[in-house]
């Protein structure tokens, strides 16, 4: 593989981090909203979030993609391949947070949240001071693992003609007809992000195993 060969799939490589590093932040935002909604003791807002949640879960990745770079346009409103899948992705990853910090926060032991009751704090900083601090910690090894997934599924982008790192790789193995060479490298580089991420998750599951026993 020649030296602007491996830029292009560096290029790529950009992208992809890119494309992680927006939908994991935005719906980290999207995400702890949606599992303050999904806890709330409102239960037309719990119920709201449950709904987004189910959504998002029970439907594949391309085609949340495929409806926000497709479907949106048909609306009047065309958008960007980067914005496109961006939205998409911010979507995809704020209903799995969202669940994740779900989980996490009704995994506090319920005395925390009887003492700040006690002290009458109502539901936001009792979430803020008590109950969120805990609850990001105990998620922390799942968000790890979720991220690492995010970064993998960056790779269905490509298929709304987005240049990230997979399709990046697959216009030089049609240019190359060197598909083995440029997809190992390709696959070595998706495995040089995620398994340092991977080894942490596993790493923060087993700390935190130890210091609850």
């Amino acid at each position: 593989m020649s030296g602007q060969e491996l830029l292009f799939l560096l290029s790529g490589l950009k992208w992809t981090l890119a494309l992680s590093a927006v939908g994991f932040v935005t719906g980290a935002v999207f995400g702890l909203l949606i599992a303050l909604l999904r806890t709330s003791p409102n239960a037309i807002t719990a119920k709201i979030a449950e709904y987004y949640i189910a959504v998002f879960q029970g439907t594949p990745l391309l085609m949340q993609l495929f409806v926000v770079y497709f479907g949106l346009p048909l609306l009047g409103l065309k958008l960007d391949a980067w914005i496109a899948v961006a939205i998409g992705f911010t979507l995809h990853a704020s209903a799995y947070l969202g669940e994740i910090w779900r989980g996490a926060i009704q995994a506090v032991p319920r005395g925390q949240t009887e003492a700040a009751n006690a002290l009458a704090l109502s539901y936001w900083p009792r979430m803020k001071d008590i109950i969120l601090p805990q609850a990001l910690r105990i998620s922390l090894p799942a968000t790890v693992g979720f991220l690492v997934q995010l970064i993998k599924g960056t790779s269905l982008a490509a298929l709304v003609g987005f240049i990230e790192l997979s399709l990046a790789g697959k216009f030089i193995a049609n240019q190359t007809f060197r598909p083995l060479i440029v997809y190992s490298v390709v696959g070595l580089l998706y495995f040089i992000i995620c398994w340092p991420l991977s080894l942490y998750g596993t790493r923060l599951e087993r700390k935190f195993a130890a210091t609850s026993r």
